[in-house]
């Protein structure tokens, strides 16, 4: 079948002819933390269909934002990952993020809540100038999954796993808490000081992180 078209000489439609179509840009999403096996991507974009998955995919591989490629063994496994192309593409992600944030109210009971989709939203409200001249990283356990944000003089990386690296910061949490704290419906220190979070790391570096993951502001005093 025919894929459909705006049929406009513009470059935002041009564009939305490629990713426009549903899904895409969450299949995006999920690739910018790193290379997935099909059944990752499955398994983390509930609804989706496994026809209309392998139908996306097969059109980011042939416009060029994504490739597959087998890993070494052991693992011996088929991944895709993103192109140069694609990364590009990942800046829009972030920026949709961003503006999404808007419209973050609780989740609903209809809403599926994971870990890793936030990992994007935390790329996308870092405070880029605060993470000017500062390289460390900071771990996350919530609940039963890992991920590090990785600051790089300006640069900031939100991974899944654990750090490979002594982290300047642990944070400790649950998702629902975790997710209010990220809303702005929480303020990280209300969450501390109550023991639904707990943070271990020099206090100089907890600030650090507060002011790079844009959380600083809504906390007005770190407990003693």
């Amino acid at each position: 079948m025919a894929r459909r078209t705006y049929s406009q000489y513009c470059p935002a439609a041009k564009a939305l002819d490629v990713v426009g179509e549903r899904w895409t840009l969450l299949i995006v999403r999920n690739l910018a933390l790193g290379p997935q096996r099909y059944t990752d991507l499955l398994e983390g974009l509930p609804g989706l269909s496994p026809n209309v998955l392998a139908e996306r995919l097969k059109h980011l591989e042939a416009s060029g934002i994504l490739v597959k490629r087998q890993l070494p063994a052991p693992a011996a496994s088929t991944v895709y990952e993103l192109t140069d192309q694609g990364v590009s593409l990942t800046d829009v992600v972030l920026s949709l993020a961003r503006w999404g944030h808007q419209f973050m109210d609780a989740p609903g009971p209809e809403d599926s809540v994971e870990v890793r989709w936030l990992l994007v939203y935390l790329r996308s409200i870092a405070n880029l100038e605060a993470a000017e001249g500062v390289q460390e990283t900071y771990e996350f356990l919530i609940d039963d999954d890992h991920f590090h944000v990785v600051v790089d003089d300006g640069s900031v990386d939100a991974l899944q796993g654990p750090s490979p690296t002594p982290p300047a910061v642990t944070v400790r949490s649950d998702l629902s808490t975790f997710v209010q704290i990220g809303s702005g419906r929480l303020a990280a220190a209300d969450a501390i000081a109550d023991g639904r979070t707990s943070v271990e790391g020099d206090l100089d570096a907890v600030a650090r992180s507060l002011a790079i993951l844009t959380l600083g502001e809504r906390v007005p005093a770190l407990p003693s």
